[in-house]
């Protein structure tokens, strides 16, 4: 206790902060890379006019608050305020959209990576491009919007996503991580920069427009894990502590995207080592030794932070229906005046599914809450469905919900690992689908048919990854690589539990797969029929 005292009394320490989906969370690391303080602000993205948004004062007011809950932590765990800070680094949601103009002010309201509202420049681009460009990308929201004649694009100075907006306020620097860019336009792997034959094709497209600017002019400048993004201005320390006991002058890593800090988190930045992050949305990420021999819908083209290209799948929907279903049977058990531990309500259910039929007794669930570009479904619409013949029990009810939160995501690996031949050596999972021990674990290596392992820190998650990456920039030798970093000073000795794929398991969820690859079709009359 004396000791992290000292350390934080003589600012040693480093915070990492992301802004994930449904929650904003801080967290503070020793030299041991052990988190020993944390602060967070639960927060949702709202439906307006159509679009999923978060507005500028949901953003400051979650950043204030977690950062002094963390603050907090601090002081109530070790009787010391803190003002002083070895490095700081931002981490969010990657993609979407966020537009300024010369004076720093946002020109419509933030576009998240939750909407699927840029098919038509999706198709086009990576038509133009040659090139995956999904409908989440910056660009593809950029270039939606010139397709629409949206007036407020001549004006545009400067756009980002949120991990690059916050990074600018606290810094000045209109700089992004290497990975968080990646999801903004494609990178030249070999250049570590935005793809140059890329930009003059996209120049070419919006020439007749005529606008005030060129594609790299507005871009925020690329910067790989490791190199210094800047320091906290005393304005930016005021925004983020306005106590004002933050000291300015702390320096920060590159922004990165929460793809990016799971692969940090997860030790999975080397060629031939994957991950999958299962939250709110899921995606897999896997370290390429090579690049795809085609182009894929299905499969995004990202970076590791320190530029390796990424095989990268992402579904918009993994554990919000199946969250609300627990909820559901909360509010069931309160009912009956039973005080309910949600851990243990979400652990019961979770175990309960492993009692369930392996192809989940005939029953089938999309947990839409947005649309789902890997299956071709533009909006959510949440549908559990059965046939008379189904064996509907509690075990395959919950067993279908745990299934379909990687439905969409197998239906993107398989053809990374069935028709492309992607090799993997290790897998490693982590995010809320991996709390119950066992039960997550063992459906992904099921899905993917591929061994998985959870480390003790996988519950850390994100923020902890963004942690672990402004340490690398504050503490690395020379020529020391991340993934040299990563696997000799942090992990070293942490290989995780590995648990193999049941072979029942695989021919059981290859069966619920065909089944949920025909049931789109009921998905997509869903969709049409039922009007929100």
């Amino acid at each position: 206790m004396s000791s992290r005292k000292e350390l934080i009394e003589k600012g040693k320490t480093v915070l990492g902060i992301e802004f994930g989906s449904t929650r904003i969370k801080a967290v503070l690391i020793d030299e041991n890379h052990h988190s020993i303080a944390s602060g967070d602000y639960e927060w949702e993205n709202r439906l307006e006019n159509g679009i999923w948004t978060y507005s500028l004062d949901d953003i400051w007011q979650g950043l204030r608050d977690s950062y002094q809950k963390l603050a907090f932590n601090v002081e109530e765990s070790y009787g010391v305020t803190l003002k002083k800070i070895g490095a700081i680094g931002f981490s969010a949601m990657m993609h979407g959209y966020m537009a300024f103009d010369k004076n720093g002010e946002l020109l419509v309201p933030f576009r998240t990576w939750r909407n699927g509202i840029t098919g038509e420049a999706s198709e086009a681009l990576t038509e133009a491009f040659q090139y995956n460009i999904p409908q989440r990308w910056s660009i593809a929201h950029l270039y939606q919007a010139i397709l629409n004649g949206e007036d407020h694009v001549k004006d545009i100075d400067f756009f980002t996503t949120l991990a690059g907006y916050i990074h600018w306020k606290l810094t000045g620097q209109k700089v992004l991580g290497i990975g968080d860019a990646s999801g903004m336009f494609p990178i030249d792997p070999e250049t570590k920069q935005y793809h140059a034959a890329m930009i003059q094709k996209f120049d070419l497209l919006v020439a007749d427009k005529n606008y005030p600017w060129k594609l790299k002019d507005i871009l925020p400048k690329i910067l790989v894990a490791g190199e210094n993004a800047g320091i906290l201005t005393p304005e930016g320390a005021k925004l983020l502590d306005p106590s004002g006991n933050l000291e300015a002058g702390i320096p920060l890593c590159p922004p990165e995207g929460d793809a990016g800090t799971g692969m940090a988190a997860t030790n999975s930045v080397a060629k031939r080592t994957g991950n999958v992050s299962a939250g709110t949305s899921v995606f897999a990420m896997v370290v390429l030794e090579k690049e795809l021999k085609k182009v894929y819908p299905e499969i995004d083209l990202v970076t590791t932070p320190d530029g390796s290209l990424v095989g990268m799948v992402h579904a918009n929907n993994c554990t919000s229906d199946l969250n609300a279903w627990v909820g559901l049977f909360r509010e069931f058990a309160e009912s009956f005046g039973m005080e309910v531990d949600m851990n243990q309500l979400f652990g019961t259910l979770y175990n309960k599914a492993l009692e369930g039929d392996k192809d989940c007794g005939g029953l089938l669930s999309y947990g839409y809450l947005s649309g789902e570009n890997i299956t071709g479904v533009t909006e959510g619409r949440p549908l559990f469905v059965r046939s008379p013949e189904s064996r509907f029990n509690l075990a395959n009810f919950m067993r279908t919900h745990l299934y379909t939160s990687l439905g969409a995501l197998k239906v993107g690996m398989d053809i990374l690992l069935k028709e492309e031949h992607v090799q993997i050596d290790k897998i490693l999972g982590h995010g809320g689908l991996f709390k119950t021990k066992g039960v997550g674990q063992g459906i992904l290596a099921a899905a993917i048919d591929t061994p998985v392992s959870v480390m003790e820190t996988a519950g850390e998650g994100g923020p902890w990854g963004m942690a672990l990456l402004a340490s690398y920039m504050l503490n690395k030798e020379s020529d020391e690589t991340l993934a040299h970093y990563l696997s000799e000073k942090v992990f070293a000795g942490n290989k995780g539990t590995s648990m193999d794929p049941d072979p029942e398991d695989v021919k059981g969820f290859e069966t619920f797969i065909e089944r949920y690859k025909k049931g789109i079709a009921i998905e997509k009359a869903a969709l049409e029929n039922l009007i929100v």
